[in-house]
């Protein structure tokens, strides 16, 4: 609905007056957004993107860490249409099912089981983003408690810096400070601990050892305040990307299962950005040996060309609920488009070709190109403190001393200034929310002459930005 003043000057109205007077844009300065508009896409093709004034950009955003196979794959537009030509819709409530959903679910099942040695996992619930997913999580966390007779084992322990969306439920096991602000959010049943980024929070003195060492202590002294009774599970990303593309410490995941594992604690692996091949791997659940008892995902089991995520059940629990299914009933929980029947045909034909072209074995390869590549193009610049990352999943974090390893003033946003500028030089990186670290997650097809593009351009952005940046380092 357009407002009078809008009305009367229609004949100069532009598709960014539309925008700024017609949509509400998550996760978006309201005050911002008025000023200067939106920045318009028109087509992706590739790791490549166009805008509507008919700029050319390569994407290391991937979108949101979530177009893995790449931006225009005919082929997928053809199985959508032939889906929704056989089958629009129809629900998967009271048993009802069709065959693309079932075969997702079977497929999904067998990587993990073939390529994550993850044999425990016994059944996928589907859902459309991966925040619901971590909804659904939570509310199984509640549900397996109450079924097996542990009514007050329900708080969860989430992380500092930790992202798992933005729903009611997700929002509260988000550990970034910027996601809480005016939602009267955490709530008391999820306890946040540290956020183990050696790099950035070790103490003077300690090796990464040491750092580990103090990360699972405040782990365990977190159970035994709260009582081990009453902890229900333990979430994590097995790498955390909205927080910064931050590595878990040498040893970290293989103590923190055991502690979990001796006070009868789930692991949830939210693997929403890990999962279908952007660290090189199948999904990190393998990379790193764990047993999680919950997974959550999203983002690359249909490279983002469909809403669909899943949480995918250990045998621990199903057995649970199967047990107790004659006295409980049917599971009061789903959603209207659980297990869509177009979704589902997308995803099992994104997987195909992620298998069929070996695009995880390439986002190893080239991934190790493209860190290797900014490590050295960043090596002497006196604001980039580390490099880090695995598969296609990176991170470039800036320090206003990286001697001392002196952070930035938080309100400086010298990350956003410099992916900002990046854009000018037609380049697609991501600012993120939680500490001064921009994400490189391009489209697993991006090749190594595309990476190679994207250093100059980045190193271009920011060596023009660097005047900037030593002003505020002082500041």
């Amino acid at each position: 609905m357009l407002d009078e003043e809008v009305l009367d000057g229609r004949a100069n109205y532009t598709l960014e007056d539309m925008d700024r007077h017609s949509l509400f844009h998550p996760l978006t300065s309201i005050a911002t957004h008025m000023d200067k508009g939106p920045h318009i896409m028109d087509r992706g093709q590739g790791a490549r993107l166009r805008d509507h004034s008919g700029r050319e950009f390569v994407d290391c955003s991937g979108g949101l860490w979530c177009v893995n196979i790449g931006y225009g794959r005919p082929e997928i537009a053809e199985v959508a249409k032939q889906a929704i030509l056989d089958l629009n819709y129809f629900h998967i409530f009271g048993s009802s099912s069709n065959e693309a959903t079932i075969r997702l679910a079977d497929k999904v099942l067998s990587l993990f089981h073939e390529r994550a040695n993850a044999r425990h996992l016994k059944r996928v619930f589907f859902g459309c983003s991966g925040s619901d997913a971590n909804d659904t999580n939570y509310k199984l966390v509640r549900y397996y408690a109450n079924l097996r007779g542990t009514p007050e084992k329900k708080k969860i322990i989430s992380r500092q810096g930790g992202y798992h969306g933005l729903t009611a439920a997700a929002a509260r096991l988000t550990g970034i400070p910027s996601y809480h602000k005016a939602w009267d959010l955490p709530t008391a049943d999820v306890i946040h601990t540290s956020c183990p980024h050696f790099y950035r929070f070790a103490e003077a003195g300690e090796d990464e050892e040491t750092f580990c060492n103090r990360m699972i202590a405040e782990i365990e002294a977190i159970i035994e305040r709260e009582g081990p009774d009453t902890v229900g599970a333990f979430i994590a990303e097995p790498i955390m990307g909205t927080g910064g593309v931050l590595l878990p410490p040498k040893g970290y995941f293989d103590r923190l299962q055991a502690v979990l594992d001796r006070h009868d604690i789930l692991l949830i692996a939210d693997e929403v950005i890990t999962g279908f091949g952007r660290t090189g791997h199948w999904f990190a659940t393998g990379l790193y040996g764990l047993k999680p008892d919950l997974v959550t995902l999203a983002k690359g089991i249909t490279s983002a060309y469909f809403p669909v995520s899943a949480s995918v059940v250990s045998e621990r629990i199903w057995n649970v609920l199967e047990k107790a299914s004659p006295e409980y009933g049917p599971v009061m929980h789903g959603f209207t488009y659980s297990g869509h029947p177009v979704g589902a045909a997308i995803g099992l034909a994104n997987i195909a070709i992620l298998e069929n072209e070996d695009m995880v074995g390439h986002a190893g390869k080239v991934g190790a190109h493209l860190l290797a590549g900014l490590r050295q193009r960043l090596a002497d610049h006196p604001f980039v403190g580390d490099v880090r990352g695995e598969g296609l999943m990176i991170g470039v974090e800036f320090m206003a001393d990286r001697a001392k390893r002196r952070p930035f003033a938080p309100s400086s946003n010298v990350h956003r200034l410099v992916a900002g500028r990046a854009v000018e030089h037609n380049l697609m990186v991501r600012a993120l929310p939680f500490i001064e670290v921009i994400s490189f997650s391009p489209p697993l097809c991006i090749t190594e002459a595309e990476c190679d593009q994207a250093i100059e351009r980045f190193g271009a952005a920011l060596d023009s930005m660097t005047p900037e940046l030593a002003r505020l380092a002082i500041a």
